[in-house]
């Protein structure tokens, strides 16, 4: 199970990451700006974010295999539209089903793996966090060989194939059956269990302020990198891979590193070198410069995703595990959702070093909220 939810969320993040550094030429070719991007991309984000909570409460109630089976499939779907269907209205038609069928597949894969994995839960998370950074760096490498020999629609079909792929293989290998009951929320005592103590409003807070960066950084990254520090494309796809080259190596570390000293104490020392890092990185022009700033924010950022999901994680009860997490993150996919619009906006009225140096202050606010309770 381990291998199959990691290998299928790297894939499904490898078709997520494809439209990063495809993003200039999905603009020029759809005739948009950067703002009708950063709104597409945010309703994609979205509605991935409203799903979260439903995924995680029906697989506590249901079980875990009827919620992720369904994701995979509109996951199929969805990227099978981005790569054939035309036009302004298809893009955002893609965003949306892809956007459903993330949502679907992300809690209930992330609970059933920490049912499976207790007393070493961060390891776990941290080596399914690393498919994110799998997926992206596969991702920059097949957008400069489609952009080259291509056209930007044309890797998303395969993606959806290896999906069903792994679709058929968790199917084969689950053995959880697939009940579907009367579906029921307890939204209030969600919410009253995740916000019942100044020290989890402040984390919370924390993670969304993380998120919204997230969100602004990693779809406009390579554009940034053009714009600002006059790259080329194909430059700007590579220097992407440096992101997910750290992730796919600090994610596991920080996950085995937090099973045995304080996750939030190693969470607040990620969120200060990130926004040191990004604030360098927004301003420097030096080549040597920027690729440092990258590596080492890559090295911050990277280390909070599995942090985020285990402090969640920890703190809920055993029944409520999918419910928890849902919540929390479809507070904290919502803050990451403004993201694309944030930067899209600014970048648009203002510019990208304006909009990218904001980021940082987000990151030494959250470092902040989080340090607080230390």
């Amino acid at each position: 199970m381990l291998a199959t939810l990691s290998l299928a969320w790297g894939v499904l993040q490898l078709g997520r990451f494809l439209l990063s550094p495809l993003l200039p030429t999905i603009i020029a070719d759809l005739g948009i700006t950067e703002a009708t991007a950063g709104v597409a991309l945010a309703l994609f984000q979205g509605i991935y974010a409203i799903t979260q909570y439903p995924g995680g409460e029906f697989s506590d109630r249901w079980t875990r295999a009827t919620l992720i089976v369904p994701g995979l499939v509109v996951l199929v779907l969805g990227f099978t539209t981005f790569g054939l269907a035309g036009g302004l209205a298809g893009f955002v038609l893609a965003a949306a089903v892809t956007g459903l069928g993330k949502g679907l597949f992300a809690i209930p894969s992330r609970a059933l793996l920490s049912d499976l994995f207790v007393e070493r839960r961060g390891r776990a998370m941290g080596l399914y966090a690393a498919g994110t950074d799998f997926g992206g760096l596969l991702a920059s490498g097949v957008a400069i060989l489609a952009l080259t020999y291509a056209t930007w629609r044309t890797p998303f079909v395969p993606v959806a194939l290896l999906l069903v792929g792994l679709t058929l293989l968790f199917v084969h290998w689950s053995t959880e059956g697939y009940t579907v009951e009367r579906p029921t929320l307890d939204a209030t005592g969600t919410i009253r269990r995740l916000v019942a103590s100044p020290a989890q409003r402040r984390t919370l807070v924390a993670f969304s302020l993380f998120y919204f960066m997230v969100g602004g950084f990693i779809n406009f990254f390579p554009t940034f990198l053009i714009e600002s520090k006059s790259f080329s494309q194909e430059l700007a796809s590579a220097s992407f891979a440096i992101v997910f080259v750290v992730g796919l190596a600090i994610k596991p570390v920080a996950g085995d590193v937090s099973d045995r000293f304080s996750r939030e104490s190693i969470a607040v020392v990620g969120l200060l070198v990130a926004a040191v890092s990004l604030g360098i990185l927004s301003f420097v022009q030096t080549p040597l410069l920027v690729y440092g700033s990258i590596a080492v924010l890559a090295l911050g950022y990277k280390m909070e995703f599995p942090l985020a999901d285990t402090i969640i994680v920890d703190n809920a009860p055993d029944g409520d595990m999918g419910a928890d997490l849902g919540a929390a993150r479809a507070l904290f996919l919502g803050a990451n959702a403004l993201g694309p619009a944030y930067v899209g906006i600014v970048a648009t009225y203002a510019n990208y070093v304006v909009a990218f140096a904001g980021l940082a202050v987000c990151l030494f606010v959250a470092a902040g909220l989080l340090y607080w309770d230390l």
